[in-house]
């Protein structure tokens, strides 16, 4: 009886205090900065003159709309023994293997029926 009361106790508190601070929340919401000290902006040039511009340099302005990759350090190309196709084979070879590891009960009946997992099994960094 008494943890049923203090229980209720505390379900009625909280939807008290989530009514008090619904309250206190409702209001108009205002914009961070002072939205009457924005004068309007007359430009010095024609929008001809401006697209004259922006053409002369574009070859700039796509250099600089890509500044992501220009930080990025300079990119490695990745270099492999075994071509394309040898992994595809190889892959198409070991087919039941991943569909049997893939499976549902992730590997598990595949394992009993073959047995441990074969060598040629590389984890990453190693050679």
């Amino acid at each position: 009886m008494h943890q049923r009361t203090t229980s209720t106790l505390s379900f009625v508190g909280s939807v008290a205090a989530a009514a008090i601070a619904a309250t206190f929340m409702i209001g108009n919401a205002h914009a961070e900065g002072p939205i009457q000290d924005i004068r309007p902006i007359a430009g010095t040039l024609s929008r001809s003159a401006v697209k004259a511009e922006v053409l002369a340099h574009r070859g700039e302005l796509t250099s600089f709309g890509a500044e992501w990759i220009q930080q990025q350090p300079a990119m490695m190309q990745a270099r492999s023994a075994i071509t394309r196709e040898q992994v595809r084979d190889a892959f198409i070879a070991s087919r039941d293997e991943v569909r049997g590891l893939t499976a549902e009960d992730s590997g598990s009946a595949y394992l009993a029926r073959t047995g441990m997992r074969s060598e040629r099994t590389m984890m990453a960094g190693a050679r």
